[in-house]
C-alpha cells in the first residue's frame, strides 16, 4: 500500500513548470491518447467486483484520465452496471485514500461546490477558498460550479455569498461568482495603458486608494487584456501591479487580487515572470 500512496503523492505533488489545457481542463492530469472508455469501464468493474479492491488500477485510471473522460467513464460505468461509479468506490474504499478517489471520479464543478458548501458550513467563513477557486476560474467553470451548488443547496452560490462576505473584498467575490468576466482574446494595447493608468491613478498616484477601480478592472476585464495591462502597469509606475496592490490594500481584498494575479501569470507560462 506504501507504493500506491507514493504513486498518489507524486501525482498531488506535481507542479508543472508550464501549463497547458483543453477548455474545460485544469490541474497537472492530461487527457489520455488513444482513450478507450468501455476498456476502463471493465477495467473499473473488474477492480471493484473482484474479491478485494484493486487499487493500484483505480489508481492508474483515475490519476491518468482528463476530467472530460472520467466524466465519460463514469456515464459509461453507470449505464452499464446500473450503479453510480462514486458510490461504488465509497463502498470499495476507506478514509482519505476514498475521499481523493472520490474527488478524482467527481466533476470539477462538483468538487469547487463541495468545497464552496464546506467554506461556508456553520460560523465563519473559509475565505481563503473562497479566493482559491473564484479567483481562477473561467466563466464556464463559475456557471457549472454554481449549477452544481444550486442543485446540492437548493440556494444559489451569489445568495448564499451575499451573506457571508461584505465592503469591497464582498463586492470583488461577487463580481467573480456572476461569472461576468469579460472572454475576448483580441488585445487593444491602448486600452490596456489606459486601464494601467487608471490603476496607477487609483492607487500609487494619490493620497489612498479608489479600490472599486481595482475591483472593475482586475474582476471584469480578460484575461489576455489584463496580461497586458500588467506589462503596462510596469512600464507606467517603475514596479508591479503586486508590490502596489500590497503597499495600497491590506486584508483579504488584497488577498483576492494578488490571487487574481498569480492566476494570470500561471497561464501565461512565463520563464520571466511580469507580475513578481
Amino acid at each position: 500500500m506504501a507504493d500506491l500512496w507514493e504513486d498518489l503523492q507524486s501525482v498531488a505533488n506535481a507542479v508543472p513548470v508550464s501549463f497547458t489545457s483543453a477548455p474545460g481542463e485544469r490541474g497537472t492530469i492530461k487527457a489520455k491518447s488513444n482513450f478507450n472508455v468501455s476498456e476502463d469501464v471493465a477495467a473499473l468493474r473488474k477492480a471493484i467486483e473482484g474479491i478485494g479492491t484493486t487499487e493500484k488500477t483505480l489508481i492508474d485510471i483515475l490519476t491518468h484520465r482528463s476530467s472530460s473522460q472520467k466524466q465519460a467513464i463514469s456515464k459509461a460505468y453507470e449505464e452499464t452496471t446500473k450503479r453510480i461509479l462514486v458510490n461504488d468506490l465509497k463502498g470499495d474504499t476507506r478514509g482519505n485514500f476514498e475521499k481523493l478517489l472520490v474527488a478524482l471520479a467527481r466533476s470539477p464543478a462538483l468538487n469547487d461546490a463541495k468545497w464552496l458548501i464546506k467554506a461556508m458550513k456553520g460560523a465563519g467563513t473559509d475565505i481563503n477558498i473562497l479566493i482559491e477557486i473564484l479567483a481562477s476560474r473561467t466563466n464556464k467553470q463559475i456557471k457549472e460550479l454554481s449549477a452544481a451548488y444550486a442543485e446540492k443547496t437548493k440556494k444559489t452560490l451569489i445568495q448564499n455569498l451575499k451573506t457571508e462576505v461584505s465592503g469591497d473584498f464582498g463586492k470583488a467575490i461577487l463580481l467573480l461568482a456572476e461569472g461576468a468576466r469579460d472572454e475576448s482574446t483580441n488585445v487593444n494595447a491602448d486600452k490596456a495603458r489606459e486601464d494601467a493608468k487608471a490603476l496607477y491613478h487609483a492607487g500609487e498616484k494619490r493620497l489612498g486608494t479608489d479600490e472599486s477601480k481595482f475591483i472593475e478592472i482586475l474582476c471584469k476585464r480578460s484575461i489576455p487584456h489584463l496580461r497586458q495591462t500588467i506589462l503596462e502597469y510596469k512600464n507606467i509606475s517603475g514596479k508591479t501591479l503586486q508590490k502596489s496592490i500590497e503597499k495600497e490594500m491590506s486584508g483579504k481584498l488584497e488577498e483576492l487580487l494578488v490571487a487574481i494575479g498569480k492566476f494570470f501569470n500561471y497561464e501565461i507560462k512565463c520563464t520571466i515572470s511580469i507580475w513578481y
